[in-house]
């Protein structure tokens, strides 16, 4: 099979370790996905991982940098965010505080995935985001061969 018949896609990018790299990340996940009904999703989900690649690694320092992988086939996306390491603790859901500014991301990419894997050390750790890339049921508006009532015109003043 030629190599462009292939229903698997994979996309990479590598962002320098700065701030504004992740709305990058971001924009740049939204356009790869921007036929699936998940980009806003998937978007959001490189977001909090590219904010806690710079936050919790060495990806945040002066010559770091954090890598985005999208890989997509027909009925699943997988992200994975990978770090260059220099943190001690591995990535893992909070419940913080009420006040607490920080520690809800993780969560919220688990509310939001399939699965969420972490893997790697102290030396670079990849969090991997496995999401299903089906549209949702369309709703139905009518039986078929139903009609469907317009809303009532309104009056012109």
């Amino acid at each position: 099979m030629h190599e462009y018949m292939s229903d698997w896609r994979i996309w990479e990018l590598t962002c320098p370790g700065l701030p504004e790299e992740v709305s990058r990340a971001r924009r740049w996940t939204r356009d790869v996905l921007r036929d699936s009904p998940h980009a806003d999703d998937a978007a959001l989900i490189v977001s909090e991982l590219g904010s806690n690649a710079l936050l919790h690694s060495a990806s945040g320092s002066t010559n770091g940098s954090f890598r985005v992988s999208l890989h997509r086939s027909p009925g699943t996306v997988v992200l994975a965010v990978t770090d260059t390491g220099g943190s001690t603790t591995k990535p893992h859901a909070e419940t913080p505080d009420v006040d607490e500014t920080h520690g809800r991301g993780l969560s919220l990419v688990t509310a939001l995935a399939s699965r969420v894997r972490v893997s790697g050390d102290d030396y670079g750790r990849t969090v991997t985001v496995e999401m299903p890339d089906e549209p949702d049921e369309p709703t139905r508006l009518a039986p078929p061969g139903g009609r469907t009532a317009l809303p009532a015109r309104r009056p012109t003043p």
